[in-house]
């Protein structure tokens, strides 16, 4: 209960750094307090997890006079005013984090359903088998042996299907007989969440070699999807086996008697609390330093996706191999040599710790981030897309597809002009030297259409809030809004109906009603940026008239009228059009950006 809840203690155990945050109830209302960060002592010579957390701890109660370790582990709960903690959760991403393979009959369908299930629940998912994957049964056994996962999420049938592709995939894990990345001397866990038909099979086959649990089927019928069971299945064996076994963790373990989650998974949440508390569709990145995780709560439908090769820092040579240097040179305002900047990539990717020293340095890092986030985008919108293979009317749909940069792919379901909300976390968009930095790399990553508001975790508590919100969703909504959020502003930004429109032509009306009564009407003129200050705690009313051919989420050429938020950075008047298209030639490109860079206050002072 909230009245029983007075102080509260948050940790998460990064590959790199453990974190602590410190919460407490101020008169009616929690508040952050304090933070404090040490490094993960996962690795030799220390194999111990905990002694990261407690160093992480000190340093908080050497800020707040509060006593929170005891010989024993947490003081729980609090005593008195200045001892002990009432609530203790903790996210882990050390060893890195959850390492999980999911097989599946159909690639498309059943094995689709599998990835999702283990995304959600906060996975890096090192590869999927199915039986129509094109590979060889001997290619597929010597990748299971190989990758020593930390888990397998097995699915495949619907029920009272067919029995016979489920037992060849068991038959390849069983012959293939892979160990676990941590704990070799135990039991692999392995998730079935398939045809319900085939669990005899499963358990003969399966039951004694590996730490078998049963789940509900994630596709009972083929137009079905269920990968609640899956994730909470995942969850409870990710503490009870893979941390369990990890250098520390059993200790850390009875520390808390809340489950750990998997950083992602934290982070994940949190998203999900927010938008479902504040009834928006919102989608949400994770832009970490080796992996890109995009979150969607569109329709009420949740959907994870991870680019394990795409980050800032130890994986920034593999957004520049999957991009190509061209496309991270497009985004500067100034002549480069590629070589030159080849070189300051391998240099950030065997000194991932470093920061950028110079402002063309942090540019070029800010144009690797608009790259990756488009490719961790476009990875993320064919995971949210319609079940693929179901019946309408009587006949079996296969999906929609589509064309995406000449490939043909399924559609789909995300609609950026129906997406309300936008946000950011992670290293580069959180601490970035100004805001409006965070916010224009999220409006080119994401090319945000209508009426988008942009926010971003201002000190990493994402994570945190996450899983105190599996304790209290209401206490954790109410830090997380007033603590961790940074309202960047809200962009209004017309969706291209027509080809037919040249720079400088006006494409439509803004009128903006403002808290004080004022009316500001600007024009949109096409390829061209606008900002308007309007503060964090503010709301405008904006009259938003599109010329015909351009939509803002009412229809072509149609009028909308909504409440806008303010923000640190303001509203942004977005009239370069979508898709967004850089000019051709260097010098007209690197002039339109630096008009664009000036008019938000960018970069000041450069070029």
């Amino acid at each position: 209960m909230s009245e029983n809840i007075k102080v509260i203690l948050a940790t998460d155990c990064g590959s790199t750094t453990s974190k602590a945050r410190f919460f407490r109830k101020v008169g009616k209302e929690y508040r952050f307090i304090a933070a404090g960060e040490a490094p993960t002592t996962v690795e030799a010579p220390y194999e111990n997890v905990t002694l990261g957390v407690s160093n992480a701890i000190r340093e908080v109660e050497e800020l707040t006079g509060h006593k929170i370790l005891g010989s024993k582990g947490i003081i729980s709960p609090s005593k008195r005013d200045n001892e002990g903690v009432d609530v203790y959760v903790t996210t882990s991403s050390a060893g890195g984090g959850l390492q999980m393979m999911v097989t599946g009959v159909m690639t498309n369908m059943t094995a689709e359903s599998a990835n999702r299930a283990a995304l959600g629940a906060g996975a890096i998912v090192m590869d999927v088998i199915a039986v129509d994957d094109g590979r060889q049964p001997w290619d597929e056994i010597e990748r299971i042996r190989f990758l020593r996962p930390d888990m397998i999420l097995s699915s495949g049938g619907t029920d009272g299907g067919t029995v016979s592709h489920i037992v060849k995939i068991a038959e390849f894990i069983r012959t293939a007989d892979p160990h676990p990345r941590l704990g070799t001397e135990f039991k692999l866990p392995i998730v079935y969440s398939g045809n319900k038909v085939a669990r005899p099979e499963i358990k003969k086959l399966l039951g004694e070699k590996f730490a078998l649990t049963i789940t509900d089927n994630l596709r009972p019928k083929i137009e079905i999807e269920n990968t609640e069971p899956a994730r909470n299945a995942i969850h409870e064996l990710f503490m009870e086996h893979v941390m369990s076994h990890a250098p520390g963790y059993d200790k850390l373990m009875k520390w808390t008697p809340i489950p750990i989650m998997p950083t992602p998974a934290g982070e994940g949440r949190m998203f999900r609390t927010y938008a479902e508390g504040n009834n928006v569709n919102l989608v949400g990145v994770g832009l970490g330093g080796a992996t890109t995780n995009i979150y969607s709560i569109y329709d009420e439908k949740f959907v994870r996706s991870v680019s394990a090769n795409l980050g800032m820092s130890y994986s920034i040579c593999n957004v520049l191999k999957e991009t190509g240097i061209k496309n991270i040179i497009r985004w500067l305002t100034f002549k480069v040599n590629e070589t030159d900047v080849l070189n300051r990539l391998y240099n950030k990717m065997i000194r991932p710790t470093t920061i950028p020293q110079t402002l063309e340095e942090l540019m070029i890092e800010h144009a690797v981030a608009r790259e990756a986030l488009r490719l961790g985008f476009q990875h993320h919108k064919s995971l949210a897309r319609p079940l693929v293979g179901y019946f309408k009317a009587g006949e079996l749909v296969l999906g929609v597809q589509t064309k995406v940069e000449g490939i043909s792919r399924y559609a789909t379901y995300i609609d950026m002009l129906k997406v309300d909300v936008l946000g950011g976390t992670g290293g580069l968009l959180s601490q970035g030297p100004r805001r409006v930095q965070s916010m224009i790399i999220l409006m080119d990553g994401f090319q945000v259409e209508g009426t988008t508001l942009l926010f971003q975790d201002s000190v990493f508590m994402m994570p945190h809030l996450g899983v105190l919100s599996t304790v209290n969703p209401k206490i954790a909504l109410e830090i997380f809004e007033k603590d961790c959020l940074v309202k960047l502003g809200t962009c209004i930004a017309p969706r291209e109906i027509t080809d037919q429109v040249e720079e400088g032509q006006k494409i439509g009306t803004v009128t903006l009603t403002m808290p004080n009564g004022e009316t500001i009407e600007e024009p949109l003129i096409h390829v061209t940026l606008k900002r308007i200050p309007l503060e964090e705690s503010a709301m405008a009313k904006a009259r938003i008239n599109p010329e015909r051919g351009f939509d803002v989420g009412a229809g072509s050429g149609r009028v909308l009228e909504k409440q806008v938020h303010g923000g640190v950075v303001g509203i942004i008047l977005d009239a370069r059009g979508r898709p967004l298209r850089l000019p051709e030639n260097d010098d007209e490109r690197r002039r339109k950006l630096t008009e664009w860079f000036t008019e938000l206050q960018a970069y000041p002072g450069y070029p």
